[in-house]
């Protein structure tokens, strides 16, 4: 049995909201039990009761610091040892959330670049989301944007996106410093779809080059799909952005 001095690590999450985009993508909120700081761009480790031990992983948080709840976007993989136990969750239900959260994948104000272009598969738009909601609420409180984001978000078909797409969407449209594009991998799936078509790495190029993101005032991040990460450093590489300005969090492994 684990024992009782171990769950202090945790604090209790409620689930307040969920909604499914589809029969394997969902955005769950949790009302945690005490407050979690974090920077924007972070993961919290979420538990889930088995056989009397915590089985926990990483998910990337979506909402921001500034607000009361505590959202993540999830894929369910069917095999996967907590993603199954997400789907079993009703309203009201309770999670284990570590009290630390952390994470390295945050936006760099350190380099002294202010441009940003930040490329994601699904659920690899949730730290960027993060980013962005918090730097909208933070300039309604009165402090001062110097940063500008292009956000490039791939999916099999538009819907997966959920309500995230109509977010980023009125977003941009609203705010000068922020730049959305969506783009779907199987168009001929999605027919009403009118958008970009094809992988997020496909268009990263196209749209930073179109809006003045380059090497010379810009920071890359790639997040999700270990493939798309790779791809893109390599295509971020090629048009000249140096090692330390690439970022990437991989939300897997493939395996060989």
């Amino acid at each position: 049995m684990q024992r009782k001095s171990s769950r202090s690590k945790y604090c209790m999450g409620e689930l307040i909201e969920r909604e499914d985009f589809s029969e394997d993508l969902a955005a769950f909120k949790f009302k945690t039990d005490q407050k979690l700081p974090f920077i924007p761009g972070q993961y919290a480790t979420i538990g889930f009761e088995v056989n009397e031990k915590i089985v926990q992983r990483p998910y990337s948080i979506v909402s921001s610091p500034h607000e009361d709840f505590m959202e993540v976007f999830v894929e369910l993989v069917p095999e996967g040892a907590t993603t199954p136990l997400f789907w079993e969750l009703k309203l009201g239900d309770s999670v284990y959330i570590r009290d630390r959260l952390v994470g390295k994948f945050v936006m760099d104000v350190d380099s002294g670049m202010t441009r940003h272009v930040m490329a994601g598969t699904v659920t690899g738009a949730a730290p960027y989301i993060s980013i962005a909601r918090t730097l909208k609420i933070e300039q309604e409180q009165g402090k001062a944007n110097p940063h500008e984001i292009l956000t490039i978000v791939g999916a099999s078909r538009s819907w997966e996106l959920g309500y995230y797409m109509d977010e980023l969407n009125e977003l941009a449209a609203q705010e000068e410093w922020f730049s959305f594009v969506p783009t779907v991998s199987r168009p001929w799936e999605d027919e009403k779809w009118e958008g970009e078509s094809g992988r997020a790495e496909d268009v990263i190029r196209k749209y930073g080059d179109e809006l003045g993101y380059d090497h010379t005032n810009s920071v890359v991040y790639a997040c999700g799909h270990p493939q798309m990460i790779e791809n893109s450093k390599a295509i971020w590489a090629r048009a000249r952005f140096p090692e330390e300005r690439i970022k990437e969090e991989k939300f897997f492994v493939i395996k060989e």
